[in-house]
């Protein structure tokens, strides 16, 4: 082959393998735009955690949901609305009791312990529990009946001299240390169950009423605690001035307390003495049952004793949850908390505590204006306890087990985890309106403060259902099963 001839074969070969590289690169490109072709009809994606009653699904998170714009939809559409407001969240949670931190504390490795606690705590890789209850001295679930300033029958100590969080640094004040590393912004409640007993007119830890002459060292008392609980590093963020004040048979620390019992205490002691030491914590009056409106109305009437008031907290051994809306049309400008409900063996199926607690406890308390719902024990052992003269069969949040070590997540984790997750602490509660062909569903949905929205919806009936949710331009579905509850998130 001459040198003409070859440079014009090698010049063929060249221009039939552009040929072929063109070719291998219009396919890739085209094969490209077949994977990538954008999806036109989604504007986002929503995020689903699903809890079964039949427990096949414990808080799992689902595959993400396609948010569309907004469309004709073919099913019943929970419209939300972000431009109707209603209250700020300040947190779920349960009660750290004595019981509670002596079973992380002394029942548990710290491994264990710290592997439990953000478990229940961290917002991220946990539930995020934000706010938990403390009892200031013993209650029903303590090791034993104590108080902050316990004197010999006969002694009295009004300048709180031995006044001292010794029995709480043994248990309670090293757990919150541990929960407030993983969880800084926890917010704290303290409540006490009984004051000392030489404040009392019967000298004793049951039963009996505040001396008259006690109420203000009382208050002195409720100032002492929440300063030294600072000097910990603690912050307590409100308090209570008696837990169950209408409930003072009981066979633990308690204490009766009238409603005027209270607005005095309140208003010409607790209250300045707050004030006088510069404490911005919070005081939430009556803290019962939802069986009773007044106490807490009479008090928030009084025009001196308002100012000192935050809100009203309940529990839901009696009445039902639409008091608190009753409280709130009286008195809308103050906040409503509920504080305690606890499960227990007396009701022992997972799919029907978990319908209870949302219809009732989580939902139904947001529903009715509340800011807080809080369950009794966080933790409690195989035997319900350790139990200080109350309770016998109450169920915690969690069950350590002493013997075994082994920890079980009960129904009340689940209930609480499908709010505090992502339900943070200043998000408000937002218009969720369910149509009436849902007749087996209810809703709840708030905005948190970075905007995300977080809507819990529960399935009460026994069959699927599906539904639309509309907010502004967006439109997602979603079908939830029988005896479920779901936890959307966008």
């Amino acid at each position: 082959m001459n040198l003409s001839n070859l440079i014009n074969y090698r010049a063929l070969l060249l221009l039939a393998l552009a040929f072929v590289l063109s070719s291998v690169s219009s396919c890739k490109k085209d094969n490209d735009d077949d994977v990538n072709i954008p999806d036109t009809t989604s504007i986002g994606k929503a995020q689903a955690w699903l809890t079964r009653g039949d427990k096949v699904k414990l808080f799992n998170k689902e595959a993400d949901i396609l948010i569309k714009p907004v469309s004709p939809s073919n099913w019943s559409v929970i419209e939300v609305d972000t431009a109707v407001t209603y209250q700020t969240v300040e947190g779920y949670g349960a009660a750290l009791t004595g019981s509670s931190a002596w079973l992380f504390n002394q029942e548990m490795d710290a491994v264990t312990r710290q592997k439990t606690l953000e478990a229940l705590f961290d917002p991220e890789d946990g539930i995020g529990i934000s706010y938990l209850r403390l009892t200031m001295g013993a209650s029903d679930f303590s090791l034993s009946d104590f108080t902050y300033n316990d004197m010999q029958a006969g002694q009295t100590d009004f300048s709180l001299q031995q006044f001292s969080l010794a029995q709480d640094r043994q248990d309670v004040i090293p757990v919150l240390k541990d929960i407030i590393a993983i969880s800084p912004d926890i917010k704290l409640m303290g409540t006490p169950w009984s004051p000392p007993a030489w404040m009392k007119t019967n000298g004793n830890l049951k039963g009996g009423k505040l001396k008259p002459n006690c109420y203000e060292v009382y208050a002195n008392y409720f100032v002492k605690y929440v300063e030294q609980m600072q000097q910990e590093g603690i912050t307590i963020d409100a308090v209570t001035p008696q837990n169950e004040p209408l409930y003072f048979t009981a066979n633990y620390p308690c204490m009766e307390m009238q409603s005027g019992e209270q607005l005095l205490f309140i208003k010409s002691y607790l209250g300045p003495k707050f004030m006088a030491a510069g404490l911005n914590t919070k005081i939430i009056v009556y803290d019962h049952n939802w069986d009773n409106t007044d106490y807490a109305i009479s008090i928030l009437n009084d025009q001196e004793a308002r100012n000192y008031v935050a809100g009203s907290a309940f529990h839901a051994y009696g009445g039902q949850v639409s008091a608190m809306s009753v409280v709130h049309n009286a008195h809308p400008d103050k906040g409503l908390y509920f504080t305690e409900i606890s499960g227990g063996a007396w009701a022992t199926n997972f799919s029907d505590n978990l319908m209870w607690n949302m219809k009732n406890i989580f939902i139904g308390t947001a529903l009715n204006w509340s800011k807080t719902a809080l369950l009794w024990n966080l933790a409690l052992d195989q035997g319900y306890g350790p139990q200080n003269g109350g309770c016998s069969n109450c169920r915690g949040v969690i069950t350590v087990n002493t013997v075994s070590g082994q920890v079980t997540y009960n129904e009340e984790y689940y209930a609480i985890a499908h709010f505090s997750k992502f339900v943070r602490p200043g998000a408000v509660r937002i218009t969720a309106e369910v149509p009436q062909t849902l007749s087996n569903v209810e809703a709840v949905a708030f905005q948190n403060t970075d905007g995300t929205k977080a809507m819990v919806v529960c399935n009460y009936g026994t069959a699927y259902t599906t539904f639309s949710v509309n907010q502004g331009n967006k439109r997602f579905d979603y079908s939830v099963p029988p005896q479920g509850v779901v936890t959307l998130v966008w």
